[in-house]
């Protein structure tokens, strides 16, 4: 199934009855996974209900199963928690339970539900789905229902989203509200890591994590923590003197020490290592002034990230189109995430082998357990374990690197330096840190890291070297020169669209000069995400998140004020990627980007449609314009025509977000993620070195000794730049092709905007097995 027919979905949806509720512990997200299933729902003419207090709600029934209209969830999708309220419900673990909440369902004509909740309320559902006929069968003999009744509505379809902050169920990528978590996390990090400076303090931080230790490798990984605690991995036997002894080795050049611990930690024998123990533990071994911190259920709270939002969107319209395309013999699934792009996966193979991580851990089998978890899990642990303990390398090594950030600032530009100059120097190799950009290369700019240079730099936003635009061509020659008497062997560049034109300017000119036949690599870092060879680029997630709190906090200026459009201008330069999510993330009513052409014709059924919903109960518009959608069609063009249009309907004003995009810290994914691209940049490009080394030098000539690092759908893989050059549009400075733009219809549905949805890719079914979890999907 390539695209989604919407005339046979709306003939399958007319007089059909679905309901959504939220099950077990809240998770930010939920509201807009709501929001999304309730304005698909309705947009394919189901009716749709909303169940409220969860499966209590359910089992009550009356006024806790509420017919939605579209307005019902409007303004939810930036709240966190879950406006339908959640509820561990014992009632619904007994048969009687099930046997209410199934006559609720029935008496209504319902037979699609949509759960978003974890593993228990997932396994719940599909026990009620498999109890379905029976139950209805007992209604009718105790005459509650009629038997046409039970003959109408005689099979139940379940389709469940998992929220969860813990991201522990296998076969998806990420949980419903697992990402906001960790942003509440690098908060409260950040701040500490302030005062712990200010004091030359110990921190233990204890996150959530009671039986998956997500939460704290991520975050541990994000803030360049010192220690780690995780149930996955208990530390041998004397782990208390190698910890004391890292601690004393890490005091070095720095003013603080950070140990993060699941609130599920144990040790070898299962005994469980609090946060206290861990404190008293540094006090008397090494009298330094340390604190806990507890975090608790502040990271449940807060708004949703932007990842968060667009993803159970996305989850949210897939989960509608699961459950009309259903049948009586279609298993029972969950929406996952796979790479980009969602997917159905049988609900019971996921349950099944999110068991047998804790079985594994029962069974104290913990290297199976962190295999269990899922490729990009163990790819974590890998990665934080290396970077935790590494050290200058005694020996060194005959090669060199260069790093180089180029373009403009990008947010988790720094984390990657920081993890490529630490392994490299653990390598042995001599590392160059080269100030703004390829022109500091020609101007010699350069001076050689030590390991403690780059203490900290994890979660600082823009670029500590410093960055240009300029690009190789217009200094080839003092290019050469510096890597001629330098000594460089290997070139690292972090950046965005010049940075991969630099490389492939490099790259053509070889045949002219030998000493640029050395290994290049291009780490994409830009927040317009418009290199190509890769789907996401550092600083791009940070952006999208910048743009989605200014567009929130423009959207409440308005509460209590007369109805009023917003037009917002974003970065992203010809790529409308930043303006697109960030649309997606706020619930915008139009968003105008150059891959999606536009006229005057368009323009004006936008101002009518938008006018429209401000006659009844809307108070507020937002349109989200990428600064160069169009020639013609400004920012100040837009605003003016909404004002004339929209006269005696409503107001309009403009605000230009402008460079508050790049800055701040980054998020916990452009610092992640930057860390490990960082880590498999320097890992490639010392691997090339040492096979390109002969007669006394490195020579690496072949197209693929110069690549981009990226990320598509679930593979991380260097790609040459020659290859890349015949998809690119030089003139737009972009990849011809862009994964993101499949989400279009998604946005247009969710404005109420008739679509055709012919670019939609539906998702498809795929089994959960040892091999699929294996997959490092990057973050």
């Amino acid at each position: 199934m390539n695209s989604v027919d919407l005339e046979g979905l709306k003939m399958t949806g007319a007089g059909r009855a679905m309901a959504v509720l939220t099950s077990g512990g809240d998770a930010q997200g939920m509201n807009a996974a709501v929001r999304a299933v309730t304005r698909m729902g309705i947009y394919v003419g189901a009716k749709v209900y909303l169940i409220h207090e969860g499966y209590q709600g359910l089992v009550d029934g009356d006024d806790n199963i509420k017919l939605a209209h579209w307005h019902s969830v409007t303004n939810i999708i930036q709240l966190g928690g879950t406006v339908i309220g959640s509820a561990r419900c014992k009632a619904f673990t007994t048969h009687e339970g099930r046997l209410s909440a199934a006559f609720n369902l029935v008496k209504r004509g319902i037979t699609n539900l949509c759960v978003c909740g974890g593993d228990g309320s997932l396994t719940g559902a599909n026990i009620f789905r498999n109890e379905w006929s029976g139950l209805l069968q007992e209604l009718v003999e105790k005459g509650r229902i009629a038997d046409t009744m039970a003959t109408q509505y005689s099979h139940l379809n379940i389709v469940g989203l998992v929220g969860s902050i813990d991201n522990d169920f296998c076969g998806t990528d990420m949980t419903i509200g697992a990402d906001s978590a960790l942003h509440r996390i690098m908060e409260i990090v950040d701040a500490i890591m302030t005062t712990a400076q200010s004091h030359q303090r110990t921190f233990v931080l204890e996150v959530m994590g009671r039986h998956c230790g997500y939460l704290a490798l991520v975050s541990a990984l994000a803030s360049g923590a010192d220690w780690l605690f995780i149930p996955e991995a208990p530390p041998k036997e004397g782990w208390e003197d190698l910890m004391c002894a890292r601690l004393e080795a890490s005091r070095t050049g720095s003013r603080l020490n950070i140990i993060i611990v699941a609130e599920g930690a144990i040790d070898t024998n299962g005994k469980p290592i609090s946060s206290t123990y861990i404190k008293d533990l540094v006090i008397e071994r090494l009298g330094y002034d340390t604190r806990v911190t507890v975090l608790g259920h502040v990271q449940r709270g807060g708004t949703p990230s932007a990842f968060d939002r667009t993803l159970s969107s996305k989850l949210g319209v897939e989960a509608v189109l699961a459950l009309m395309e259903a049948t009586p013999d279609t298993p029972a699934c969950v929406i996952g995430l796979s790479g980009n792009h969602a997917v159905r996966l049988p609900l019971m193979e996921c349950v099944e082998m999110t068991k047998l991580v804790q079985q594994a851990m029962n069974e104290k089998r913990f290297d199976e357990a962190i295999k269990l978890r899922g490729g990009s899990f163990e790819n974590n642990w890998n990665i934080y374990r290396l970077l935790a303990f590494q050290k200058p390398a005694q020996i060194k090594s005959n090669f060199s690197l260069a790093i180089i950030n180029v373009g403009a600032p990008a947010p988790g530009m720094n984390a990657a330096v920081r993890s490529a100059a630490r392994l490299a120097i653990a390598h042995g190799h001599k590392v160059y840190a080269v100030h703004n950009g390829f022109q500091g290369l020609a101007d010699e700019e350069l001076f050689e890291m030590e390991w403690y240079n780059v203490a900290g730099w994890t979660g600082q936003g823009g670029s500590r070297l410093g960055t240009k635009r300029t690009l190789p061509s217009q200094c080839m020659d003092k290019i050469v020169s510096t890597i001629k008497k330098m000594q460089i062997t290997s070139l690292l560049v972090i950046g965005g669209f010049e940075g991969y034109h630099g490389v492939l300017e490099l790259f053509e000119a070889r045949g002219r000069n030998g000493d640029l036949c050395i290994p290049m690599c291009v780490i994409p870092a830009t927040i317009s995400n418009n290199v190509p060879g890769t789907d996401f680029s550092l600083g791009a997630d940070t952006a999208v998140n910048a743009a989605m709190e200014g567009c929130d906090k423009i959207k409440q200026s308005a509460s209590g004020t007369k109805r009023r459009v917003f037009v917002v201008e974003t970065m992203g330069g010809f790529c409308g990627y930043l303006a697109t999510i960030t649309g997606l993330a706020v619930g915008a009513d139009a968003v105008y980007i150059l891959e999606d052409p536009f006229n005057i014709h368009d323009l004006k059924t936008n101002v009518e449609h938008l006018a429209e919903k401000m006659k009844k109960d809307i108070q507020r518009g937002l349109v989200i314009r990428n600064e160069y959608c169009h020639e013609h069609y400004t920012t100040e063009f837009i605003h003016k025509l909404y004002s004339a249009e929209g006269k005696g309907i409503f107001d309009c004003r403009v605000n230009v977000l402008g460079h508050l995009q790049q800055g701040g810290a980054p998020t916990p994914f452009d610092r992640n993620f930057g860390t490990k691209m960082g880590v498999k940049a320097v890992e490639w490009i010392s691997q090339q070195m040492t096979e390109n080394f002969r007669g006394g030098r490195v020579f690496a000539n072949s197209p693929a000794t110069a690549c981009v690092l990226g990320l598509n759908r679930k593979v991380v893989a260097f790609t040459p730049v020659s290859e890349l050059k015949d998809i690119t549009d030089f003139e737009h400075r972009k990849p011809k092709n862009q994964w993101w733009t499949h989400m279009r219809p998604l946005l247009k549905m969710l404005a109420k905007y008739q679509t055709s949805f012919s670019e939609y890719v539906p998702g498809r079914i795929t089994h959960v097995t040892q091999r699929s979890l294996s997959v490092d999907h990057g973050f």
